[in-house]
């Protein structure tokens, strides 16, 4: 075979068939490297700087069983596009760049430190699951004591960092920021409930509220962020007189309202973005929701997609200029296409 010159030259694929899909690999040029991969719009750094006034830290709570998923694996260690959900949370938490962070686990065990490696990662367990409140404290007591804590539950995976930036931001130096989102259908989750002025005065979780309070549309999307020293004084104060008998973290809304402390409500701009995953059905709608984020991203970057809707990208797919992606492929892992590529239908590249 000719050698091919650098201004023609395109990345060969070696194909092996596998029933009825192809495994390709990339096999390097000697006369040209592929370019640097550019970061993920999710794993791009928000600049802080000048909204940031107090040191951020992040308390994520993944203690959950995820009961709804009928599985012995811990919810959190569920995939999506080929990740743990907690990878895709702290994807985000880690490009608000917080001075520390700490995670929360207790069903399944070592397991998800395991799976979910990070030097940058400080684990504390909840031996027994008595609720968001509970867990806060399990973190706080990791955590140091000044600054602001933005805390979150670890099972909303398209979770934007730009997001949590907005919410940590709210916090203003003595004021409590909640996450509030307006879905299509709000059933099952916490209701904001305001005055007349629309203030926010309390968090209701639907079980506890009465059937007028659950024709609210407005929903907390499960991230909060105050002082740390705010937040130990409300946890102290916490009880358990609900219809779950657990310490709920959403009671300190109220806390903070009867102290004079004001709450901001920062509402996600697309509900999707705070949906959780309780069961197989919001996985996959996740999934999708996902995949279609990455295609969005592809195709501004210039890269065709035959149908944005059949493509499957689990892990990080950097692209040159003018590829072309045909139908139900599928990336794994990290994959990187040169110049002028074009992928046929039913692939698989890793």
């Amino acid at each position: 075979m000719p050698e091919a010159s650098a201004s023609t030259w395109n990345p060969l694929l070696q194909a092996v068939e596998c029933g009825s899909r192809h495994h390709f690999r990339t096999l390097a040029s000697p006369d040209r490297r592929f370019p640097r991969p550019e970061p993920s719009p999710a794993e791009k750094r928000c600049d802080n700087s000048n909204v940031m006034k107090m040191p951020l830290q992040v308390a994520i709570m993944a203690a959950g069983e995820g009961k709804r998923m009928r599985s012995a694996r811990p919810k959190v260690l569920h995939r999506l596009a080929g990740s743990p959900l907690l990878s895709h949370v702290l994807r985000a938490v880690r490009a608000i760049e917080p001075r520390a962070i700490c995670v929360v686990y207790g069903s399944g065990g070592d397991q998800v430190p395991a799976a979910v490696p990070g030097a940058d990662l400080i684990w504390a367990r909840q031996e027994a699951l008595l609720g968001t409140g509970d867990a806060l404290k399990c973190a706080l007591q990791n955590l140091p004591k000044d600054g602001v804590t933005l805390a979150m539950i670890g099972d909303i995976p398209l979770i934007r960092s730009e997001t949590l930036s907005r919410l940590a931001a709210a916090v203003d130096g003595n004021k409590l920021a909640v996450l509030t989102a307006t879905p299509a259908d709000p059933s099952g989750l916490g209701r904001i409930v305001r005055d007349g002025s629309g203030r926010v005065r309390a968090i209701l979780e639907e079980k506890d509220a009465s059937p007028e309070q659950r024709t609210i549309g407005e929903i907390n999307a499960g991230v909060l962020a105050a002082p740390t020293g705010r937040f130990a004084q409300w946890l102290a104060r916490l009880t358990s007189d609900n219809a779950q008998g657990e310490y709920y973290l959403t009671d300190v809304v109220s806390l903070a309202v009867g102290d004079g402390v004001p709450v901001v409500a920062v509402s996600a701009s697309d509900p999707m973005e705070v949906q959780g995953v309780n069961d197989r059905a919001q996985l996959a709608a996740a999934e999708r929701a996902l995949q279609r984020r990455a295609a969005q991203t592809l195709m501004r970057d210039g890269v065709t997609l035959a149908d944005p809707e059949r493509i499957d990208v689990r892990g990080t797919l950097s692209c040159g200029k003018d590829v072309a992606i045909d139908i139900n492929c599928i990336f794994e892992g990290a994959v990187t296409l040169g110049d002028s590529v074009s992928i046929g239908a039913h692939c698989l590249l890793n």
